[in-house]
């Protein structure tokens, strides 16, 4: 009881306690997964010029867009697709906010009518487009979100209508500011006729040539005070994203060959009876082996990585590597064990049948609701179109000439136009299985109803030619896969590399292993393949976090089995290029800036001739050069030193300049003007078109150089 008193008494010390304990707990939640703090807020995976991108909206649009690309398509590449979009779509709105641009609802209707004109859903009863019937689809759409209806035989809802007006409207704004921009390009006369003579002026010249080669790169060794100079001499060219250097090592699962050997053994034992023990009856029940099975799908389905192929196949859809083997078998005999690809396969010959080689045919198609390729002007249901089929079979099966007569009441617009033919066809052609079967199954005149996934077909057999053997195959197929002992090895294996770099050389542990060390630089935050090892997002991300450095180790579960094990070898920050790395990339310029101090010091001559005598080399001479096409013969390409020639008088004779390839005096032996014309617009217009065709490119590029852009995609991807 006295306790009990106490609490009440210190009642409000508790609470205060327990409210402070609570408002830490949500201070620290808050500065842990809020941003408002930071950069950004957590729902912004971008902001252009002021624009947010919403993550909920861009994961949308990357989900959907890798759902129309399918597997082949990685969530990185699609990822970077959709912000490639985003970021032109958000620079060129407020581009066109700030110029005052709009598309107004008449000009969006007129986009819409260019677009989709021709769809019944959007036709008046003349058949011309209707901007009632498009409203009212639009208010429809609106009423019933967030479900769907279709256009054109394809579902559509409120949302994906709203996203295609606004591309609409993003791509006319983007047509006319790229308008406005070409109509303000021109070339003057002035540029006109300096093309032309660039094009057409040209000259005889004699020069010297002191290569660079002559001095030894080693007297001119460039030291870091040269490059850094060098660097901030050229900045822009030296500036570069932030980037990661890393060495992995690679332990993967891969079957050994005892694991191969187990699975061969597996599968043949699949291929005779088992006596298998019966715990319900306490009996030894006999179990059909994949030679003696009745129920060969069932056993397929319980047995083999495989399903059961229920079809007939020429001998050209065989594997060319199996072709002799398999097509030449007997009914129920096996051919195997064998070795394909990752399997280790049984292949049964199940039957044996002669069809056409080909055959020709002709249909009538009656589609009914939720059929394949159905469009939208389809309302008869699987029991309409039966019954309409049916009718329109009872007819031409009295007069085959009604069925030109009929065609009106099919959908295959293009064996329509052919008479409701289709040309010869093979039986693995890619047609509708019942389609296929009818055709090659029944004799020549044959005519009924066939329903597929399309819809009711009227098929007439008109022809068949040839005749080939087809077989049927069952595949017993058991994947060749890594045992528990192997990835029980793979890891043990994994964990000591691990627990041994940690005190010792990742590099001389890996060569005491006989390990495959494989070296990557240059990897970006956003990159999603490490090179030669494809698709490894969480290392890239890994190395970039702020805790990483130089030295920091990771493991890496791979998706396909087994572990990768990564280093960081070097951190490089967005900036200067390193010293170490500017080296790299500097050193040729700066060894030839070196070199051509050096001539200068030494070269005393004045004349062509003087210069030869003195530096051992040869007067060289070039005939009819153009500054259109700076090339000198038996040197290579070298503008500046074409460009510098043609600023000379005959007889003239220049300073030493210097080139790409080495310093060069020149003396102008004849220069040539370019005949003068009496107009030079058709160069000046050249020139314009040539402007205006770059105009996209070269303007989309201007406006994002001089955006606003900040990039939160690191943080969701």
């Amino acid at each position: 009881m006295a306790i009990l008193n106490k609490i009440r008494q210190r009642s409000m010390v508790l609470i205060i306690v327990i409210a402070m304990a609570l408002f830490s707990f949500i201070l620290t939640d808050l500065f842990k997964n809020s941003s408002m703090f930071g950069s950004g807020p957590a729902t912004v995976v971008g902001e252009i010029n002021g624009i947010s991108i919403s993550q909920v909206d861009f994961a949308q649009q990357v989900e959907n867009r890798q759902r129309q690309m399918g597997p082949n398509s990685s969530s990185v590449q699609v990822m970077n697709a959709i912000w490639d979009q985003e970021l032109r779509a958000a620079i060129f709105e407020s581009t066109a906010e700030a110029l005052d641009m709009l598309v107004g609802r008449k000009q969006l209707i007129d986009l819409i009518e260019q677009s989709l004109g021709g769809y019944e859903e959007f036709l008046d009863e003349d058949g011309f487009f209707s901007e009632n019937k498009l409203n009212g689809f639009i208010a429809n759409l609106k009423q019933i979100s967030p479900e769907f209806s279709f256009l054109g035989g394809s579902p559509i809802d409120y949302k994906a209508w709203t996203q295609f007006e606004r591309n609409l409207s993003q791509g006319a704004l983007q047509t006319t500011y790229f308008n406005l921009v070409a109509s303000g390009l021109f070339a003057t006369l002035n540029e006109g006729m300096l093309a032309h003579q660039m094009e057409n002026e040209s000259a005889n010249i004699k020069f010297v040539q002191i290569p660079f080669s002559s001095i030894a790169d080693s007297l001119v060794e460039p030291t870091n005070a040269d490059v850094k100079d060098f660097i901030n001499k050229h900045e822009k060219e030296y500036t570069v994203d932030a980037s990661r250097g890393l060495q992995f090592v690679v332990f993967e699962e891969t079957p050994s060959q005892a694991d191969e050997d187990q699975v061969k053994a597996n599968l043949s034992g699949l291929l005779e009876n088992r006596v298998v023990f019966n715990e319900i009856t306490q009996t030894q029940d006999t179990l059909a082996g994949f030679k003696n099975t009745k129920d060969i799908a069932g056993f397929l389905s319980a047995n083999s990585a495989f399903g059961y192929n229920d079809q007939f196949l020429a001998k050209s859809e065989l594997p060319l590597n199996l072709v002799d083997s398999i097509y030449n078998l007997d009914k129920n005999e096996i051919y195997g064990p064998y070795k394909q690809d990752n399997y280790y396969i049984a292949t049964k010959l199940i039957d044996i049948t002669q069809k056409p080689d080909s055959v020709k045919v002709r249909h009538i198609l009656i589609p009914f609701v939720g059929g394949q390729r159905a469009d939208a002007s389809v309302t008869k249901t699987d029991a309409e179109a039966k019954s309409t089929a049916d009718s329109i079979l009872r007819v031409v099966k009295n007069n085959r000439s009604k069925f030109i007569d009929l065609l009106s009441l099919s959908s295959d617009v293009v064996s329509n136009e052919k008479e409701g033919v289709i040309d010869w066809f093979a039986y693995n052609a890619g047609m509708a299985q019942e389609f296929k079967d009818f055709s090659f199954d029944n004799s020549k005149g044959t005519i009924d109803v066939v329903r597929t996934d399309f819809g009711y077909h009227i098929i007439e057999i008109l022809d068949q030619i040839g005749s080939q053997k087809l077989i049927k195959l069952a595949n017993l197929a058991l994947p060749i896969e890594p045992s528990e002992a192997t990835i029980d090895e793979v890891f043990n294996a994994t964990s000591k590399f691990e627990i041994a770099i940690e005190n010792q050389d990742f590099n001389q542990v890996a060569r005491d292993n006989s390990y495959n060390v494989r070296p990557v630089s240059g990897l970006r935050l956003l990159d999603e393949n490490i090179p030669g090892f494809g698709a490894q997002r969480s290392v890239v991300k890994w190395a970039f976090e702020k805790d990483v450095k130089v030295g920091s180790v990771r493991r890496f579960n791979l998706t396909t089995g087994g572990y990768l094990i990564a280093q960081i070898t070097e951190i490089t920050d967005e900036g200067l290029m390193p010293l170490d790395k500017a080296i790299v990339r500097a050193r040729g310029q700066i060894l030839k800036n070196k070199k051509a101090e050096l001539i200068r010091k030494r070269v005393k001559a004045t004349t062509v001739e003087s210069l030869a005598s003195a530096e051992g080399q040869v007067v060289k001479t070039a005939n009819d050069i153009r500054q259109n096409n700076p090339t000198l013969s038996g040197v290579g390409r070298e503008p500046k030193i074409v460009g510098a020639a043609f600023a000379l008088n005959d007889g003239e004779t220049s300073g030493l300049l210097q080139g790409e390839n080495g310093l060069y005096l020149l003396e102008m032996v004849k220069k040539t003007a370019a005949p003068a014309l009496e107009s030079y617009l058709s160069y000046a217009a050249r020139l314009r078109q040539a402007r205006i065709g770059n105009v996209n490119t070269a303007a989309f590029n201007a406006l994002k150089a001089n955006a606003d852009i900040e990039d939160n995609r690191s943080d969701f991807y």
